[in-house]
């Protein structure tokens, strides 16, 4: 990754590494300097100096069984400090989440307190502003992190799409309705044998910000003037996958570097 070069080119290159193992692709590559964008498959644009990319990928097994990995990296060598601000504040989220993971836990207690280290950190930086577990209570959290906190993983990368994520998900208990909990995947409790990913994100959707700003939305919780400076920002997320274990969680796969310094020494 530097800067001159095209998002098609980082994507071809991690390709490149499972197709000359004989493996598959658990789904397409996301490679992107739009991460506030989720889900984003579009490879086209130039990375500049200043840009951040978010890596999603994943390869298969020889038995079929995805993996489903995601880095966000500095097209620099260096992460500006606005950049490791919020950086650092995506990993704090992320190594709560993983401490908490045990047998008999509901996910989705994990997914709140995930929610809930993004709003203390980002009321330290002057973007959020109240108590912030009630903002995630209230919804306002879902500004940064309008998706869930991972999913289930098995020989589909999303181990319930065929069934139906209330099924597998939430053991057949109804869903939440409300924007940004209803894309939880998973909510109901651990049991030894799952297996899962990690992946809160912090992200900054110009759009969504306009839209709740025009609707006086969760101003008691948001500082919009604040937030729309940011509105060129990106977002930002780190995925691990973690089997549940009869005491706790265990990584699978090699770990990834997570902390600033980890990725700004490979840079």
């Amino acid at each position: 990754l530097r800067p001159g070069i095209r998002e098609s080119e980082v994507a071809a290159a991690v390709a490149e590494v499972a197709y000359a193992n004989d493996y598959q692709l658990s789904f397409p590559i996301i490679a992107t300097i739009n991460g506030q964008t989720l889900h984003n498959h579009d490879h086209s644009n130039m990375i500049k100096s200043g840009d951040m990319l978010l890596l999603d990928a994943g390869a298969e097994t020889e038995m079929g069984y995805a993996g489903d990995m995601s880095s966000t990296i500095p097209a620099d060598s260096k992460f500006t400090t606005r950049q490791k601000d919020i950086y650092d504040i995506q990993v704090a989220a992320h190594e709560a989440a993983v401490a908490a993971l045990r047998p008999g836990i509901p996910f989705v207690d994990v997914y709140e307190l995930s929610c809930k280290v993004i709003m203390e950190g980002l009321k330290d930086l002057g973007f959020v502003k109240g108590d912030p577990m009630e903002a995630v209570k209230a919804g306002a959290h879902a500004m940064f992190m309008p998706c869930g906190l991972g999913h289930m993983m098995g020989l589909d990368v999303h181990d319930m799409e065929n069934l139906g994520e209330v099924y597998v998900g939430y053991d057949g208990q109804p869903k939440s309705t409300e924007f940004g909990r209803k894309s939880l995947r998973l909510g109901r409790k651990l049991e030894p044998g799952f297996v899962l990913t990690i992946e809160p994100g912090v992200y900054f959707i110009p759009e969504l910000m306009d839209l709740w700003r025009s609707q006086n939305k969760f101003t008691e919780f948001i500082n919009y003037e604040k937030l729309v400076t940011y509105k060129d920002f990106s977002g930002i997320r780190n995925e691990e996958d973690y089997l549940i274990t009869e005491d706790g969680a265990r990584l699978l796969g090699k770990k990834i570097p997570l902390h600033t310094e980890e990725v700004e020494a490979l840079r």
